[in-house]
């Protein structure tokens, strides 16, 4: 007797005529747009899934999306800048985003709202994007005063996303008041982060031997305090070494601030661990910079870079989209490659191309 599995729709009990569809699972009803004040009320509530909504909208390179994303931060804008910026960064592996959950839990703990914008890897083959920073912070995930909010570095350099900055105003508006950005941290320029947040830990470890040759001058230069990561009892020698050699670093380098000595902490996330003298160095940064007015001119330097940093991205993607740099690109760069043109003149072919002429 044959046991072959029927295998077309009719010998499955259903008749000819019948619709193959009408079995297939649907998706759900698509989501109502929501309107301009929708959006202002649902972040200024505080509501999680409307300010999702709005940090997708402010994240979306649609132009009709870009439009609304604009007015809403127009409108958000006079209920940001109460909340603490703290940029965190450090190797892959160091423990940053256990770090993070450890801290932030104590911080909602003691009443803050706390929002972490973690930088998430996109991927340099695929463009694809790994996201999971809210597997990784289940804790604060489902904690109510807190926001995790994972956002593809879609290739900026250090790893900041194109739209950090006005993501960071919209949680701002929803009355978050510490925000931690998580970068990537592998290794390419952290300036980004320092430029919109007020205060820079550098996450470190005890155990890489030749640690200090791996650390770029520029980042421990941007550095408010180094904190070594997994500073647990076994490691207690190692963590003492690495203290010193920190230290002594710092002492060659100018600091933030010029009434701010950057310090270096041995912190355990794992085990919750000197996460309060952390946390109350940075407390004391913030006062400072708020007695000094240091703060506010701080953040209007930060708001003037941002728009020039705005304009550069917009013209050069305006070049690099031009139809007539996108015809003429090829042929130039063979003959920049093989030596026929020089890299100034072919720079000047292709700006001419997109309409600029040599003044």
């Amino acid at each position: 007797m044959s046991t072959r599995k029927p295998t077309s729709w009719e010998e499955q009990g259903h008749s000819a005529g019948e619709d193959k569809n009408r079995h297939a699972v649907r998706p759900g009803p698509k989501r109502r747009k929501l309107q301009l004040q929708e959006y202002i009320d649902g972040v200024r509530a505080g509501d999680h899934a409307v300010l999702g909504r709005a940090i997708t909208l402010v994240e979306s390179n649609a132009r009709k999306d870009q439009a609304l994303a604009q007015q809403l931060l127009v409108q958000l804008l006079p209920f940001t800048g109460k909340a603490y910026r703290v940029g965190i960064t450090g190797v892959p592996g160091v423990g940053k985003s256990t770090l993070i959950e450890a801290l932030g839990s104590n911080l909602t703990a003691q009443g803050h709202r706390l929002a972490v914008l973690a930088i998430d890897p996109t991927s340099g083959v695929t463009g694809g994007s790994i996201l999971g920073d809210k597997t990784r912070m289940t804790r604060l995930a489902r904690d109510p005063k807190a926001f995790v909010r994972p956002s593809p570095a879609s290739g900026s350099l250090g790893g900041v996303a194109r739209k950090t900055r006005e993501t960071m105003l919209v949680c701002e508006a929803a009355g978050f008041d510490v925000i931690l950005v998580e970068t990537v941290g592998v290794g390419q320029s952290e300036t980004k982060v320092a430029e919109m947040v007020d205060f820079f830990l550098v996450l470190m470890l005890a155990n890489a031997g030749d640690e200090l040759q791996g650390i770029k001058r520029g980042i421990m230069e941007l550095a408010d305090l180094i904190a070594i990561n997994k500073a647990e009892a076994e490691n207690a020698v190692l963590v003492r070494n690495a203290r010193r050699e920190y230290m002594a670093a710092l002492r060659l380098m100018r600091g933030t601030h010029p009434d701010w000595k950057p310090s270096v902490l041995a912190v355990s996330g794992l085990q919750n661990q000197g996460l309060d003298a952390l946390w109350t160095k940075i407390t004391e940064h913030r006062k400072l910079l708020e007695s000094s007015g240091r703060l506010a001119q701080r953040r209007s330097e930060q708001t003037r870079r941002w728009m020039w940093r705005m304009v550069e991205e917009r013209v050069l993607r305006s070049l690099y989209e031009h139809p007539e740099v996108l015809a003429k690109t090829p042929e130039i760069e063979r003959a920049v490659v093989s030596g026929q043109l020089t890299a100034t003149l072919g720079a000047e072919a292709l700006l001419q191309a997109f309409g600029l002429h040599p003044g």
